[in-house]
């Protein structure tokens, strides 16, 4: 069956800056897709952020590029395994130079917390209870 991947472009201010930050999250940079103006960061094997600089992102777009410190313009949320592990990556987001945006949101079959990255995009990290998923 084939799998649908998702690609998520963020304008990004520093590449190298971003590509350390995703690096340090546990996540890979795929060289083929990168260079000096995009980092192509592996999330999954069907989740990939490709973060370009504002001039490169502006090849893609007419619009306004957002000042992702002051508006938001998407709230990407990963799943996570565990609630262990939705505590693990944001801890490692923060120590890495991110910037948790909220107090975790606990709902006893769903948990969750969210970090800004560097350039204030926000990643939501959430775990659900299985059993509920499953109905």
């Amino acid at each position: 069956m084939y799998q649908q991947m998702i690609f998520v472009n963020l304008a990004v201010t520093d590449v190298d800056a971003s590509k350390k930050f995703f690096t340090e999250l546990g996540y890979t940079i795929n060289a083929q897709f990168s260079d000096e103006n995009c980092a192509s960061v592996v999330i999954s094997d069907t989740i990939v952020a490709m973060l370009l600089n504002k001039q490169r992102y502006a090849d893609f777009t007419k619009k306004e590029i957002a000042d992702s410190t002051k508006t938001s313009e998407v709230l990407l949320c990963l799943s996570a395994e565990s609630r262990e592990k939705v505590d693990e990556l944001v801890d490692k987001a923060v120590a890495a130079g991110g910037s948790e945006t909220r107090d975790p949101q606990d709902y006893g079959q769903m948990y969750g917390r969210s970090f800004d990255d560097p350039d204030g995009h926000t990643w939501e990290v959430m775990w659900m209870d299985p059993a509920v998923v499953q109905g």
